[in-house]
């Protein structure tokens, strides 16, 4: 009676596509990654398109994006991804301050928010909190969102980047990468005076007075990945 083959051990590792416009920062995430027992990254895109593309060829477990990408916005992602893949969680990892972007984020799909400059330790916990499918904010986060649900908040203690709507940040977004109203229009899909409402409505909620202090609060921002 003969022996039976050996089988190769099934890898069990969690799956992790990286997509961020940043190729350092993308190589020191996987190193960390890497190391982990558990845990492994599967690929690494820069923009939204593509890597929606390798989800469905790399069926990954856990998408970290960042909001910022190249030629695309990680907002439009998380909503293709919710639609597409709606099992399939994201990790938000961005410079934006989570104050603002947060719960712009979890609208659009994501299950975490962890900012850059977090602990390496942090990133670890995010990913594996995510993945078991919780929900990873800090603990700050945490604490101010609990007490804005407790004692409410007036529309005076809201920053005005908070009283955007998504569309709006990403017409934002994208006046600070230096784009003009037609490029914006046909990169969201819109007419160019759908995208000219939402130039004049970022004017008024962000108190600017014209087209050259738009471009210059948008490009200070987009550079800083916080608001000012």
């Amino acid at each position: 009676m003969g022996q039976a083959k050996p089988t190769e051990a099934k890898d069990k590792r969690a799956r992790i596509l990286l997509v961020d416009d940043h190729a350092v920062v993308r190589f020191g995430i996987a190193q960390l990654i890497n190391r982990e027992k558990d845990l492994v990254v599967c690929g690494e895109e820069e923009d939204a398109s593509k890597a929606l593309q390798a989800i469905t060829q790399l069926k990954p477990d856990l998408v970290i994006a960042d909001i910022s990408l190249k030629d695309s916005s990680g907002l439009e992602l998380m909503r293709n991804i919710q639609a597409q893949h709606p099992k399939l969680p994201v990790l938000v990892m961005s410079a934006h301050d989570e104050s603002i972007y947060a719960e712009i984020a979890f609208r659009a799909g994501a299950q975490g928010y962890l900012m850059k400059e977090e602990a390496i330790e942090k990133t670890l916990t995010a990913i594996r909190r995510v993945l078991s499918g919780s929900i990873y904010v800090s603990e700050a986060l945490g604490a101010k969102m609990l007490e804005h649900q407790i004692r409410g908040q007036t529309d005076a203690t809201v920053p005005p980047l908070k009283t955007l709507t998504d569309r709006e940040l990403e017409v934002l977004q994208l006046i600070g990468q230096w784009k003009g109203t037609r490029q914006i229009a046909e990169e969201l899909h819109l007419s160019i005076k759908t995208i000219e409402y939402y130039r004049e409505q970022l004017k008024e909620k962000l108190s600017l007075k014209n087209a050259s202090e738009l471009t210059q609060y948008a490009t200070s921002w987009v550079e800083r990945g916080t608001p000012r």
